[in-house]
């Protein structure tokens, strides 16, 4: 389950269909699909955060340049497996920067 970040906003599932153009039962087959799973009230009420929006925006425009939604799945999860990466990438030369700065630590 997603998890709202701190002071994020987080949008029903109506106002998130409102935000997005789409009807919420699109938001519904996003997440029956597995391609979102947003986080929920204790009452289960779906709640979206801005990252759920910018993902949902992600997987409309992939469904509008013809990618089926099983392909969305895959590119979705390579996206974020690439940015994973990109994060370790950079600690990785973080702290091989700070090592050449300070070469007894």
């Amino acid at each position: 389950m997603s998890t709202p970040h701190a002071g994020r906003p987080v949008y029903s599932m109506a106002i998130a269909a409102e935000l997005l153009g789409l009807a919420p039962a699109t938001l519904r087959l996003y997440e029956q699909k597995g391609l979102l799973t947003p986080a929920r009230t204790e009452g289960g009420t779906r709640r979206y955060s801005a990252d759920d929006i910018e993902r949902m925006r992600r997987i409309a425009d992939l469904q509008a340049d013809g990618v089926n939604l099983s392909g969305i799945g895959r590119v979705i999860d390579l996206e974020d497996q690439n940015e994973a990466l990109r994060r370790d990438l950079a600690a990785t030369r973080a702290a091989a920067a700070t090592e050449d700065r300070d070469p007894e630590r």
